[in-house]
């Protein structure tokens, strides 16, 4: 029984690791799928019967039909070839599909696992609370694609934000789910340098919230340029007072003042936040006996990457926004957050007397 029992824990370690990496490729569709404009061409959210794709001409025509009358579709693609059309409806499909897949790879093993009584009550109190993430973030995604299906071409960037933020709290409470299941070597650390990592962390959540409004209300199209924006270190609209009401915030895309607002903070934040992370970086090492420091250096990397990938991003969206560039630089903003979570995770493992000497 013991062995058996042995057996199941790698094998609730090995489906938590697959789980993880799915949510982790989900979230990277979905910056496609936002990237390429692919997320409204399908109309309607069939759970059952939208697992099958249209498999005639006729079924194609008819999916093409109800696209034609979307806001997007009459506002921006109106011309567009039923071929044009198959290439965005792709996306969305597979973005669909693979949330889908994701579902039945979490609920069977699940009931597995109940059955064999391999799941602790511990653990399945956490897999609870990512059932829970999983569906608000399914419903978000709905809601989300409904808003751009009535008014406007585009969906809300509010409500995009909303559902990119539970597709990324579902990653990070899986991660946790799985390293609290494996056995690792808790990490010293004294009371100052904690402090300056969930500084990191809450600041890369900030950071995560602003990349949303970023992305959903297209900012880089609108200032592709840096160091400067367009010429302006702080854009004049942002300096005058007479946009800052209601409806420019509510009603961004009827204005240039959020996507310019939003834009500027994300970039000011992430300035402190490379900054504040090589620091950590150093303090990390200079405190540190060798066995920890390769902390410093994959930290360190980690930021300068994500930088850099967020700069040619903004300077190759001339028209367009590059979904090789925007996708990388989403990949590495969630690598940066899930490598303080893992930080984090190590040092409050168990209860540890901080000391100032490590």
């Amino acid at each position: 029984m013991n062995l058996i029992r042995s057996r199941d824990q790698k094998l609730i370690g090995a489906w938590l690791f697959i789980g993880m990496v799915m949510v982790f490729v989900q979230i990277q569709l979905g910056g496609i799928t936002r990237l390429t404009g692919s997320g409204l061409s399908i109309t309607r959210w069939e759970i059952v019967t939208g697992t099958v794709p249209p498999l005639n001409r006729t079924q194609w025509e008819d999916a093409f039909e109800l696209y034609k009358a979307t806001p997007q579709y009459q506002h921006i693609n109106q011309g567009m070839t039923l071929g044009e059309f198959k290439f965005i409806f792709f996306w969305e499909y597979i973005h669909r599909l693979w949330a889908r897949t994701m579902g039945f790879i979490f609920i069977i093993p699940l009931v597995i696992f109940l059955f064999r009584k391999s799941i602790t009550k511990t653990l399945l109190k956490r897999l609870m609370l990512v059932v829970a993430v999983a569906g608000a973030a399914a419903v978000f995604g709905w809601i989300m694609v409904k808003s751009g299906l009535e008014q406007r071409p585009w969906v809300n960037a509010y409500k995009l934000t909303i559902h990119l933020g539970l597709g990324i709290l579902l990653f990070i409470c899986l991660f946790i789910t799985w390293l609290l299941h494996r056995s690792i070597e808790v990490i010293r650390v004294n009371l100052r340098l904690n402090r300056f990592l969930v500084f990191l962390f809450v600041l890369a959540c900030i950071q995560v919230v602003f990349g949303g409004f970023v992305s959903g209300m297209k900012s880089a199209l609108n200032y592709p340029t840096w160091p400067q924006m367009n010429g302006e270190w702080i854009p004049s609209i942002i300096l005058d007072k007479n946009h800052w009401n209601a409806d420019n915030f509510l009603l961004y895309d009827k204005s240039g003042f959020m996507p310019a607002l939003t834009q500027f903070i994300h970039r000011m934040i992430a300035y402190v936040l490379a900054i504040s992370s090589i620091l950590f970086a150093v303090l990390w090492y200079q405190k540190n006996v060798e066995k920890w420091r390769w902390i410093s250096f994959t930290l360190v990397g980690i930021i300068v990457v994500q930088v850099s990938l967020g700069i040619l991003t903004l300077l190759r969206s001339l028209g367009s926004i590059p979904v090789l560039y925007g996708t990388l630089h989403q990949s590495f903003g969630i690598l940066f957050l899930s490598f303080l979570v893992y930080l984090l995770t190590r040092f409050k493992s168990e209860n540890i007397k901080l000391n100032n000497k490590v």
